[in-house]
């Protein structure tokens, strides 16, 4: 949001009272993190004992939730409401920082971060990371802002207007300003599906259902990257707004209504360690089952189907030799108007039963798909409306509307009784045959209504995905342990990288949307999640065998892979032989990379740092990668640049060295921008100078034990010797010294 009018002047309506100067300076026992500094900071200079009168100030405490991390709470009114932020399972109780307050000012350090008040006017908050200032708040960065009715900050319709979900207007903001300097980039974010780069941009963070080809996101983060080796989490479930250098364009500005901004700046200095620290303070991924890594097929959404065309795809594929892992049966396994009551629909599938154990003895894990809202028609929204299970009016009448299913009510997963409730349904699927859930929408979190706990729905907007997706993942860990859980989610926010896996969300069947998904998958891999998937081939319409084929080939050279669409079904011959083949060729390949692949999923939980790669953070001392968002690297060895062309025609960047070829064993020096023309059974695939690959000995599933006729294939490029650690998945781990001299490829 903007508040200013050009350099000098504010916007018609606001007024902006900032910190001038650092008037007070002293130790504190902050009341969440231990000792930590505390300033006075008034909103002018003070320079006699009058300008105390009548004079707002802003109180800034610093302090320490876990090494290498400071929060800075920055409060007008302490009294005001505060509706809280993020759970933070990483913090420790009591602080880790040092505080000291001198005659140079007031110092807190907690491990490398080091944050500096200097005494007096003007104001200046400076951050240090091993000793190099990286930012720091200056001259008019910290203020707070009332507006009136008429100001025009023109924030614009941020949300679904349509759905009654926008932005609410509210009076008083608190922002800050850190700097940006010369060269500085900022990523993250959320999985945004503009450029990955975020300078110059005004990003609201506000879930919605807005589509990939949108402003808008389904998983918005308030978790900013900087490339300067540090990075900064507004402690804030609810809207913030930030201007990255689009408003004042020396600054990074973020924004959040009320009386209390509260963030923390997280330390580096390379962007893994920054990620690492993130990740550490607000939640990890768990290891996902090896199962999920292979290929995920769709019913399509609303295609008609039954068990007989469920069978009729399956064993096709079967015949075809391409290897399905998990089926997924979309909305429509439950009665039209009826979502969700957890019922297989029995005109269509009379024996969900025996259609499930049918589906086992094939070998396959069964994914269905789900919503936190339930349909007026449903006989649950009697049952859940009875019992106070449904969010609520404030005139206690249950909220409802018609947007998505008629009459439908979203459960109010604030009270603990209405969870089990929904649990429950889910268990008696599980018990059933079901093993995972794609767990849908989210993002359509309505205002105007009353939560159990008396959560403020401003916060709940956001917040709500992660208490939906939290019993989901629950229930499935619960029943099936901690290695068995798995989530397909659409929506998420800070933290909601401990629910995974997330997929990206509705795109459509073209190169430009497949180009889009991309940047969205890398732009949340810098917000900290470790897993993501996306829709093979685009979400609406139907794309072209070329589009289909290119997609095919990027979506299986991920984590997560999953053939889904809208009006038609995704099965490959459904577009042409050759994308048999492709589907064939890049789905055994993925097969062969499970010794790798599971590995890296194995030290996500270790480390916070994801799978899917932008090149910016696997090489961040190589200028020539800080805008790529075409290509990325899939663990520490392999480079993908997927093709957005039907002509073939690609290009990309390969860092220096010697790079091979995985699919033709070329040698290619590095250090330069490549051309190349590639069929629909190719594309780039490079593996990093000096790598060893671990390499399976079946192609036909993702399960198996990876130690058993185990490849270790070493490829040119640097000396020494590689340590190569496989897990199975079963857990059996072993590690492996390798002379890289002994060259294999």
């Amino acid at each position: 949001m903007k508040f200013t009018d050009g350099f000098w002047q504010l916007r018609p309506g606001v007024t902006a009272l900032y910190g001038q100067e650092a008037y007070d300076i002293d130790e504190t026992d902050a009341a969440t993190d231990g000792r930590g500094v505390v300033v006075t900071a008034p909103t002018t200079v003070i320079r006699g004992r009058g300008d105390t009168l009548n004079r707002p100030v802003l109180t800034v405490t610093l302090s320490s939730p876990l090494e290498g991390v400071v929060r800075v709470r920055v409060a007008h009114h302490e009294g005001g409401t505060w509706h809280g932020g993020f759970g933070l399972p990483g913090a420790v109780a009591g602080g880790v920082g040092e505080a000291s307050v001198s005659a140079e000012g007031g110092v807190l350090t907690s491990g490398a971060l080091t944050a500096r008040v200097a005494p007096g006017a003007p104001w200046d908050l400076a951050f240090e990371v091993d000793g190099v200032r990286v930012t720091g708040s200056g001259h008019k960065s910290e203020a707070y802002v009332q507006l009136d009715g008429d100001a025009q900050v023109d924030p614009g319709i941020v949300g679904n207007a349509r759905a009654g979900t926008a932005v609410p207007h509210r009076p008083t903001f608190v922002h800050e300003q850190l700097d940006l300097g010369v060269g500085e980039l900022i990523y993250g974010l959320g999985e945004r599906f503009g450029p990955l780069v975020k300078n110059g941009q005004t990003v609201d963070v506000w879930n919605a259902d807005g589509g990939t080809s949108s402003e808008q996101a389904y998983k918005n983060v308030p978790f900013y990257l900087s490339s300067r080796g540090y990075g900064v989490l507004v402690n804030d479930p609810g809207h913030v707004s930030f201007e990255i250098g689009s408003e004042s364009v020396e600054r990074v500005q973020f924004s959040v209504p009320g009386e209390v901004l509260e963030y923390f700046v997280i330390a580096g200095p390379t962007p893994k360690d920054v990620l690492g620290r993130y990740t550490a303070l607000t939640g990890r991924p768990p290891v996902v089952p090896a199962w999920s890594y292979g290929l995920w097929l769709s019913t399509s959404f609303t295609t008609d189907y039954d068990e007989q065309t469920v069978t009729s795809f399956i064993d096709e594929m079967a015949a075809r030799e391409l290897p399905v892992s998990v089926f997924h049966f979309d909305c429509f396994w439950m009665r039209e108007f009826n979502w969700c009551d957890f019922e297989w629909d029995p005109r269509v599938f009379p024996d969900p039963d025996g259609m499930l154990a049918r589906l086992h003895e094939k070998d396959l894990r069964v994914c269905v798909w789900i919503n936190p809202y339930i349909a007026q028609r449903s006989p649950l929204f009697a049952e859940a409306a009875a019992q106070g299970f449904l969010v609520k009016r404030a005139d206690g009448s249950v909220w409802q509307w018609d947007l998505w299913q008629a009459g439908m009510g979203l459960v109010d997963f604030t009270n603990p009784d209405a969870t089990a409730w929904f649990q429950s349904k889910l268990q008696r699927l599980i018990d059933q045959g079901v093993d995972c859930f794609k767990t849908d929408f989210g993002e359509r979190i309505p205002l105007e209504v009353d939560y159990f706990d008396g959560s403020d729905p401003s916060r709940m907007h956001n917040l709500y995905t992660q208490l939906y997706n939290r019993a989901v993942h629950d229930v499935l860990v619960k029943a099936r342990g901690e290695g068995d859980a798995v989530l397909f989610a659409r929506s998420a926010t800070t933290g909601g990288q401990a629910m995974p896996v997330h997929w990206g969300g509705d795109s459509t069947s073209t190169f430009p949307s497949m180009a889009e998904t991309l940047r969205g998958g890398l732009s949340l891999a810098f917000s900290g999640f470790a897993y993501w998937s996306h829709d093979i081939g685009g979400f609406e319409g139907t794309p072209d065998a070329a589009v289909f084929k290119r997609w095919t080939a990027f979506g299986l050279l991920g984590s997560h892979s999953r053939f889904h669409g809208s009006q038609s079904y995704r099965v490959p011959w459904q577009f042409d032989e050759e994308a048999v083949d492709v589907t064939r060729v890049f789905t055994k390949l993925k097969m062969r990379l499970m010794p790798y692949l599971h590995r890296l999923g194995v030290e996500a939980p270790e480390t916070g740092v994801p799978l899917m790669r932008p090149m910016a953070l696997e090489f961040p001392g190589d200028p020539a990668v800080a805008y790529l968002d075409r290509q990325y690297m899939l663990g520490p060895d392999l480079l993908v640049a997927p093709v957005f062309t039907a002509s073939g025609e690609v290009e990309f960047y390969l860092p220096e060295g010697t790079w091979t070829s995985l699919i033709t064993g070329e040698r290619v020096e590095g250090g330069r921008w490549i051309r190349e023309t590639h069929g629909f059974l190719s594309l780039p695939l490079y593996v990093r100078p000096g790598a060893v690959l671990p390499w399976g000995a079946r192609d036909d599933r993702p399960d198996y034990d990876y130690l058993q006729d185990l490849t270790l294939r070493v490829f040119p490029g640097a000396e020494g010797t590689a340590s190569v650690t496989v897990t199975t998945p079963d857990g059996r781990t072993e590690s492996f010294e390798v002379d890289r001299a002994e060259v294999t490829e």
